[in-house]
């Protein structure tokens, strides 16, 4: 079974996910919605009609504090998460297990090469073979 605890979380995070990902399309249909309203009182340009604003003004400063806001709680998300893993005290630290050595006592052995001389005179000067 789940932890409910660690199921809270995730729908969570699941709406909040959905949410920011429909932030710019809630903008544009509640400009829709409201276009007649937002074209009398809100748009900047309503004294000048022959702009043809028609809201676009005020439609366009509501993306831009959006994206803003966006880029600003990013921000702040990435360096709470960066504090977050410095100060957490309930990660084990990594430490490498100890690792231990065997020293063995390295084998001697002797090795004569039989094409190796072992005297340079007696291979130079001896008898005659047959």
């Amino acid at each position: 079974m789940k932890n409910p605890k660690k199921q809270w979380i995730a729908l969570s995070l699941l709406t909040l996910m959905l949410v920011k990902a429909w932030v710019l399309p809630l903008l544009y249909l509640d400009f829709e919605i409201r276009r007649d309203y937002i074209i009398a009182n809100l748009c900047v340009n309503r004294d000048k009609p022959m702009m043809h604003c028609d809201g676009k003004c005020y439609l366009a400063k509501r993306i831009a504090e959006a994206k803003e806001k966006e880029a600003r709680q990013a921000e702040n998300d990435y360096l709470s998460h960066l504090l977050y893993q410095v100060m957490d005290s309930s990660q084990a630290v990594y430490s490498a297990p100890p690792v231990t050595f065997e020293v063995r006592m390295p084998v001697n052995y002797q090795y004569k090469s039989p094409f190796a001389a072992r005297n340079a005179v007696a291979d130079i000067f001896h008898p005659p073979l047959v």
